[in-house]
């Protein structure tokens, strides 16, 4: 990671400035990638495999709903569903992302894509709101991923290797719970994203009895569904006049 007039990424500026700024959130990234880490094993997942699964798949929120559907048996188009649903809003994320860095090679953007995450698209987005390429960008970008891939890793990979010694009584998946909701929050951050989170929310708990945990699939399908309602309708929040 090298820039020509910069030299290495790691030591431009914002590159830090990119770090410090995923601090904050990085306390709910490790409670949360801990539990996944333990549900995984508890699951019945093989190390090798719950390895790979932190590593490559490297999505908590489609871990976590993929992992009860394993234990169960569910069929193969379930899972590939859940995890497709519960994904969708990363969509809407590429489509921000490419006004920063469609002008990259397909390669880089590929390396780029794997490290990009919720939290970290919500931060960026705040440091740069005005969606036009610029050159700190991009370390600005691989600072706020370093911290959260690490705060998410390492703890999901000493879950994967404790979980058998960690008691079920513990209840750890109630903290699991309680550092999504926190995560969550922090991505409401307009009239619509509120709107579109109470349907699911009210979606989720109206099909509960549905098997296989459909109920996710639909409160997913709702929110999406009012959030381009929403986006279609909704007038845009007036701009903000900015006085010399």
């Amino acid at each position: 990671m090298t820039t020509a007039a910069q030299g290495p990424l790691w030591r431009h500026p914002e590159f830090s400035r990119g770090a410090r700024d995923m601090v904050g959130v990085s306390l709910g990234i490790s409670a949360w990638g801990l539990v996944t880490g333990v549900a995984m094993i508890k699951s019945g997942l093989s190390v090798p495999l719950a390895l790979a699964m932190s590593l490559l798949v490297f999505a908590g929120s489609s871990q976590l709903a993929s992992l009860p559907l394993i234990a169960a048996g569910a069929p193969l188009w379930v899972l590939w569903a859940t995890a497709f649903c519960v994904n969708l809003r990363f969509v809407i994320f590429s489509a921000h992302w490419r006004m920063y860095f469609g002008h990259l090679p397909f390669w880089q953007r590929m390396r780029l894509s794997y490290f990009a995450a919720d939290l970290n698209y919500v931060v960026f987005l705040r440091r740069f709101p005005d969606m036009k390429p610029a050159p700190e960008q991009l370390p600005y970008y691989w600072g706020g991923v370093a911290l959260n891939w690490s705060a998410w890793q390492v703890p999901s990979i000493a879950g994967i290797f404790l979980a058998n010694q960690v008691p079920t009584e513990w209840g750890l998946g109630f903290a699991g719970i309680l550092a999504l909701l926190g995560l969550s929050y922090s991505l409401l951050s307009d009239k619509g994203t509120w709107i579109s989170a109470g349907v699911a929310s009210c979606a989720a708990v109206a099909a509960y009895s549905l098997p296989l945990r459909l109920n996710i699939v639909v409160a997913i399908a709702a929110a999406v569904a009012v959030g381009l309602l929403l986006e279609q309708f909704m007038p845009p929040p007036p701009k903000k006049e900015v006085r010399a």
